[in-house]
């Protein structure tokens, strides 16, 4: 497992427990959305705070897909919310996940990058309140150079090279202590997780 400092807020659970679960989400893949609400419906509060406390910890990965248009848009804003208001990262997938239809191809395309921006930093608002999204928008402007990015461009990117070298394809894609388990399901509940969990767990 690794992740640059930056990005510690993805992590649920402790740092050093001996086993990573890996995430590869993307925002505006349903699958990814089911998979996300069984991590905080299921996993965190039955195993990764109860069962499995000191041994376990979830890694959650950004995987924008490049055919969805405003995919990056979306995992910017997440970016700059885990700067700005890292306790909150979590509660804001929560409130993001149940309206990410509001990005799919045909809702976005009639929205200027901007825009959609905009529209993301809002919803963030009742989670990290006004002070803290008018720092999330300033984050998500461009830079002075005509094409240097936003300001969490740096952290994209490092999320899109993890998700090349380890060749993943797919969102959900799930890793076990480095490895892809291509049996983990993203319609997995509390029976499922307990057996993969009785299988794994060793230390």
């Amino acid at each position: 497992m690794a992740l640059q400092p930056s990005l510690s807020p993805f992590v649920i659970g402790p740092y050093a427990a001996p086993h990573t679960l890996e995430f590869f989400y993307d925002i505006v893949c349903p699958f990814s959305k089911k998979s996300y609400a069984n991590i905080r419906t299921v996993l965190e509060p039955q195993f990764i705070n109860e069962k499995y406390r000191d041994k376990l910890k979830i890694i959650i990965r950004l995987q924008p897909q490049p055919w969805h248009v405003a995919s990056h848009f979306c995992h910017e804003a997440v970016l700059a919310v885990a700067r700005v208001a890292p306790d909150q990262l979590l509660n804001y997938l929560d409130v993001l996940y149940p309206v990410n239809e509001t990005f799919y191809d045909i809702p976005a395309s009639t929205l200027t990058p901007v825009q959609i921006r905009e529209k993301l930093a809002d919803i963030a608002e009742p989670v990290i309140g006004s002070e803290r999204v008018a720092a999330v928008k300033e984050l998500l402007k461009h830079k002075s150079t005509p094409n240097g990015g936003v300001a969490v461009t740096e952290e994209l990117k490092y999320s899109i090279k993890v998700s090349r070298q380890n060749s993943i394809h797919t969102s959900p894609t799930v890793l076990w202590d480095g490895l892809i388990q291509e049996q983990v399901s993203s319609s997995w509940g509390e029976k499922e997780w307990t057996d993969f969990f009785n299988a794994k767990v060793s230390a």
